[in-house]
């Protein structure tokens, strides 16, 4: 049995698909998760992995767990030392954990993952290190519905951003597949994109012309206060505005272990056009 945190989200969702379809038993974990959201058969289970004792219940039987922890639980103050306590003692031997590029290239601390690292974690242990979402641009999607507008910083700024669907295609192959215990995997598309690109894309899924404005830094890093704390609004900015060659890097890693290359933002801006109609 896998347990899958986060099962409604732009990962979680797609990664419980895809375990689906190849067999396992799932248990669907998220905060307002019901029935209606999951494939037929699928056990699902309302916790918040702020509140790690909410999660005890859905581990009966599970042997693997896939972790991702929000902004939310980042911003609550929450500990993925107290979630492990719990998933050791529900029985978890292994553990696949959704952190970010940024721990990699010291954007981010490594807090999220030491508690699982450490040389005395008797856990089996995956990193998943994405980079930047293309499913980020869908907080453009309600200017381009109402003024087929884009606004955003840096435009012409080129990152490699990756499919939600593919981090969800490598997470489902490391979780049961042991040969990938002890690595750490960097997540990206197979180019970069600038926003002003990614504008260009979703106007070509459209089929109608879609205007790009450049944003400041300042005005961005005020509508970002709106809903992100402060110290990951300024490590967002700096990677948007001023990356490190290697969060421009494209990785070969999605290609290696899906044995195809990833996704273009392109054909995710197709399969996702409704959001900006």
């Amino acid at each position: 049995m896998i347990v899958v945190t986060g099962a409604t989200g732009n990962v979680g969702r797609p990664l419980v698909r895809a375990l689906v379809t190849a067999g396992e038993q799932v248990t669907a974990v998220s905060r307002g998760i019901s029935a209606r959201d999951m494939p037929a058969g699928v056990r699902h289970h309302q916790a918040d992995v702020a509140t790690p004792e909410s999660l005890a219940p859905a581990l009966d039987g599970a042997d693997a767990l896939f972790l991702l922890t929000s902004g939310d639980f980042v911003s609550a103050g929450g500990s993925v030392g107290d979630v492990l306590d719990v998933a050791r003692a529900g029985g978890i031997r292994r553990v696949v954990l959704l952190s970010s590029q940024g721990v990699a290239t010291g954007r981010h601390p490594s807090t999220l993952e030491d508690p699982l690292t450490r040389s005395d974690s008797d856990l089996e242990w995956t990193l998943l290190r994405p980079g930047g979402f293309d499913s980020n641009t869908l907080q453009w999607a309600e200017t381009v519905r109402t003024r087929r507008t884009v606004a955003a910083p840096f435009g012409d700024v080129a990152l490699p951003t990756v499919d939600p669907d593919d981090i969800a295609e490598v997470a489902a192959v490391v979780l049961r597949d042991a040969g990938h215990v002890g690595n750490a995997y960097e997540l990206t598309g197979p180019a970069p994109v600038s926003p002003r690109q990614q504008t260009s894309a979703i106007a070509d899924a459209l089929g109608e012309p879609v205007r790009f404005v450049e944003q400041s830094r300042a005005e961005a890093r005020a509508q970002m206060l709106r809903f992100m704390p402060e110290p990951v609004v300024e490590s967002t900015l700096g990677i948007l505005g001023t990356p490190k060659a290697i969060e421009q890097r494209v990785s070969p890693d999605v290609e290696r272990i899906l044995g195809r290359p990833p996704r273009t933002f392109a054909e995710w801006a197709v399969r996702n056009v409704a959001a900006f109609k």
